[in-house]
């Protein structure tokens, strides 16, 4: 993977470089001999020319993420992959700002765009990025925020904190390795907090020495690793979890772990409504409920309807949120499905009536499946050791993915849950609803 030139870079920022980005065209790979020849036959020469249409071709990468403001912006490939969402970096930019922080260190500000939702927010920012290329691309992305400054250090610097005269940090390590791609040529992942960069015992320092500070983490961040007295948070949008946040001093509204969900309204807004789900408050225990001689084992397996919560919501542990707001129970310890007497509307789960309850057989699930003339089948898997690719194959369906059998209905298509129920590796047939 090639790394950033610094000084082109910063040729990119001039007006020069401003106006050659702002004549190009919508990216297209098949036009790109063609378009260089054409720049260079106008007198640019060629590394700038380079320089351009890589950023045209990161630009068009950016824009499922930053909309139209991925226009604006000077990308590296590196610094693109770690950049987080803006609507995230906007409601982490609040609540720093409504902490009462005036000025916010960014230790390793990467393309300076969490430092962008800061100087947004009308904070003072001092941002640090140890790689002078990718520094270069957030000097020009906060050019227009005189409140904002980049410098060139290492996050690892005790001095910064004094020096910048910050009461707030934001820490953002670096979970990937720069320069080094993957098999599918992104920039390789590190998931261990020892890899970090700066390390963990950087972030814990640092974070200790000011008023208010958070860290951006993985979303597999460890529970067991979390700090006493800091708040977790998990943040997901639009079902995909994001990252994990920590945050320490008077940053922290409440201690310990939560998730924080983000459902857009509808397609093709841009407003976020979050919704935090934290732990629940505990019940009395009503003895009148428990007869003599009754327990869980009485009940039935499953109840009617199946809930299943928001990535967020596990990766957070916080499913006792949704027994609790729904009187259910989780069909196995750790596997994330509720199973509950009644529906209960929430924006962080997503609810199924149950069909049937079969055990986790090819040849029980493939008969049942055969009987009601289902020809397509959609496979949930959590908490059983099991290749869905494999059982798909075992069922043994005609029409398989996409087909149908000989006067069956091609879109009649079965969904079925592949996990543990009571201890038990089961199959269960569900069908989805809408609330």
């Amino acid at each position: 993977m090639d790394r950033p030139d610094v000084a082109l870079l910063e040729r990119l920022a001039t007006p020069e470089g401003r106006d050659l980005l702002a004549a190009l065209p919508p990216y297209d790979e098949s036009a790109t001999l063609r378009l260089t020849a054409d720049l260079r036959a106008q007198g640019h020469d060629a590394d700038l020319v380079s320089a351009a249409l890589t950023q045209s071709r990161l630009r068009a990468a950016a824009t499922a993420r930053f909309g139209a403001r991925a226009a604006d912006l000077l990308l590296t490939q590196d610094g693109l992959e770690q950049a987080t969402r803006p609507e995230v970096s906007r409601r982490r930019a609040e609540r720093f700002r409504s902490s009462g922080v005036d000025h916010v260190l960014d230790l390793g500000c990467g393309l300076g765009l969490d430092s962008l939702a800061l100087a947004e927010a009308g904070l003072r920012v001092t941002a640090v990025e140890r790689d002078p290329a990718v520094a270069a691309a957030a000097r020009a992305n906060l050019a227009s925020f005189p409140t904002a400054q980049v410098l060139v250090g290492d996050a690892t610097d005790r001095g910064l904190v004094p020096m910048s005269g910050a009461d707030g940090v934001f820490l953002d390590p670096a979970r990937r390795t720069p320069g080094v791609a993957d098999r599918r040529g992104r920039t390789r992942r590190v998931f261990r907090l020892g890899d970090l960069s700066p390390s963990w015992d950087t972030v814990l320092d640092v974070s200790n020495r000011v008023a208010v500070s958070a860290a951006k983490l993985s979303p597999g961040f460890p529970h067991a690793h979390l700090p006493s007295g800091c708040e977790a948070e998990w943040v997901s949008l639009d079902g995909s979890v994001l990252e994990c946040t920590i945050w320490w001093g008077a940053g922290v509204r409440s201690p310990g772990r939560r998730a924080v969900v983000g459902p857009r309204p509808h397609p093709g807004h841009t407003d976020v409504r979050w919704v935090e789900v934290e732990a629940p408050a505990p019940a009395p225990e009503r003895i009148e409920d428990k007869p003599p001689g009754s327990d869980a084992a009485a009940e039935p397996d499953l109840h009617p309807y199946l809930a299943e919560p928001d990535r967020a919501v596990l990766a957070a542990g916080r499913v006792d949120a949704l027994t609790s707001r729904t009187g259910g129970r989780e069909v196995d310890s750790g596997v994330g499905y509720v199973t509950a007497p009644t529906v209960v509307p929430l924006p962080w789960a997503r609810w199924y009536a149950v069909q049937d309850h079969l055990p986790l057989q090819a040849k029980v699930v493939r008969g049942w499946l055969r009987e009601r003339g289902f020809t397509r089948v959609t496979l949930k898997k959590r908490g059983v050791t099991l290749d869905p690719d494999r059982f798909r194959t075992e069922l043994r369906l005609k029409g398989g993915r996409r087909g149908g059998d000989q006067g069956a209905d091609p879109s009649k298509e079965a969904v079925l849950v592949l996990t543990r129920v009571a201890g038990r590796p089961s199959a269960i047939a569900v069908q989805p609803l809408q609330t």
